[in-house]
């Protein structure tokens, strides 16, 4: 078998439906709490590749703009077991100058809210690596994905 733990099923709402492996768990069959973190980074990384900014995206090269983390948090609301199936809906919060915030909801499929996680990347210059304004295209592309209480 030959199936990926991990795949886009929604461009909009932007989810990854994510399935845990033995290999992410304890002993006991619980998934580490530090594997929680992959499953961010993982969904976080395919919503930016899905709007161009991703590892090698054209829009940040062509920008001279990268988006390292300058803050991360993470809730967790229930353990996880081996082959649970959690969707993790992916959604844009505030847009500041430099900053703006990924929110992260994610559910097993009987609707149970498995964890809630922040991202929250910072736009730099390549060339010089200090903070530099989040380039329009960036905020456009953002913009179909905003959080409907933050878009208001």
């Amino acid at each position: 078998m030959n199936e990926s733990s991990e795949i886009v099923v929604s461009d909009l709402p932007f989810t990854v439906r994510r399935t845990a492996r033995w290999a992410d768990c304890d002993p006991a069959g619980v998934v580490f709490a530090g594997r929680y973190t992959d499953y961010l980074l993982g969904a976080v990384m395919h919503f930016m590749r899905r709007i161009g900014y991703g590892t090698n995206g054209q829009a940040g090269r062509e920008s001279g703009v990268g988006l390292p983390c300058k803050h991360m948090r993470l809730t967790f609301h229930a353990s996880l077991y081996p082959e649970d199936v959690v969707d993790i809906r992916i959604e844009v919060g505030e847009i500041r100058t430099h900053t703006f915030d990924l929110i992260a909801r994610a559910c097993l499929l009987d609707g149970r809210l498995a964890f809630e996680g922040q991202f929250t990347p910072i736009a730099i210059r390549g060339d010089v690596r200090e903070s530099t304004s989040i380039p329009a295209a960036l905020c456009e592309a953002l913009q179909p994905y905003r959080l409907a209480k933050e878009a208001a």
